[in-house]
């Protein structure tokens, strides 16, 4: 099937030998993929990758390619970015179709932009193939609407990244609009300063806000509470990265209680109504 899609959908760009394509592998749902990304890992021959890549994904990768891993946990670099932009270089210099595989989307908070610099001020051309970002896919699966008519009219991603200071420096006072969604990646560690900052700036602690973890994968977990209660949210069930916090009134837009998983929304069965009615009695 996936090969008849393939063939069913003209190609618009050939990836050559002696060239960097920067892909987005999306959240972390293999399903999630573009039809386009999926196109050009199976021609890789090096692959450049990221700790936010899944296994899944991996495995689509043609068995002889060659597999070079870059991974980042917060504030621990596996490989420091310069090296990672030598290394995409050496290997096209090399002649070799070079993927350099990320989580989400190469241009949203994922240096995208940094190596695609860096690759034409050495003269080798590249390609860049969005994915899906997480702000996007896992607040969907988790059965947030980052905007709904008369309740959220924007959007805005924001990175929670610490910087070596200790300080988070943000434009806090834009963001305290209560027909705003705010999304942050990387923002766990900085949790204490998200909620204080953004409550200090005129948002109220009680303004409904998430957590999620593993977005779009098997093991997904979504935590629901406020502004004010986020930071006990990360103490009382030791969340750890990789995960985003939504701020924002649409969080509470549907039910929970109809979310049945990845983006699937079950409706109340007759079955359940039923018991909704009161019995009554004959007599």
């Amino acid at each position: 099937m996936l090969d008849f899609l393939l063939n069913k959908i003209a190609k618009r760009t050939n990836f050559a030998k002696g060239e960097v394509a920067l892909v987005g592998a999306g959240p972390g749902d293999p399903e999630l993929l573009t039809v386009k990304a999926v196109r050009f890992i199976a021609q890789a021959e090096v692959v450049v990758y990221d700790r936010l890549v899944s296994d899944e994904i991996m495995a689509l990768l043609p068995v002889d390619c060659e597999r070079f891993y870059v991974g980042k946990k917060q504030a621990k670099h596996c490989v420091p970015q310069g090296d990672i932009n030598e290394v995409l270089v050496s290997y096209a210099q090399q002649n070799k179709r070079v993927l350099r595989l990320k989580g989400g989307d190469p241009f949203i908070f994922g240096r995208g932009s940094e190596e695609a610099e860096h690759l034409l001020n050495h003269g080798v051309n590249c390609h860049v193939l969005s994915g899906i970002t997480a702000a996007s896919a896992a607040t969907t699966y988790a059965g947030i609407p980052l905007t709904h008519r008369g309740v959220s009219q924007c959007c805005t991603f924001v990175t929670g990244h610490l910087q070596n200071d200790g300080q988070l420096v943000l434009p806090w006072q834009s963001l305290n609009n209560d027909n705003q969604t705010v999304v942050f990646y990387m923002g766990i560690s900085a949790v204490k300063m998200i909620s204080a900052k953004l409550i200090e700036h005129g948002r109220a602690a009680s303004t409904p806000a998430a957590i999620i973890r593993q977005g779009t994968r098997i093991d997904q977990q979504v935590f629901r509470g406020t502004l004010g209660s986020l930071e006990q949210m990360v103490i009382d069930n030791d969340i750890k990265p990789p995960a985003l916090i939504v701020v924002g009134q649409v969080i509470d837009q549907l039910d929970p209680r109809h979310v049945a998983g990845a983006g699937y929304f079950q409706a109340e069965t007759e079955v359940e109504a039923l018991r909704q009615i009161p019995e009554l009695s004959v007599g």
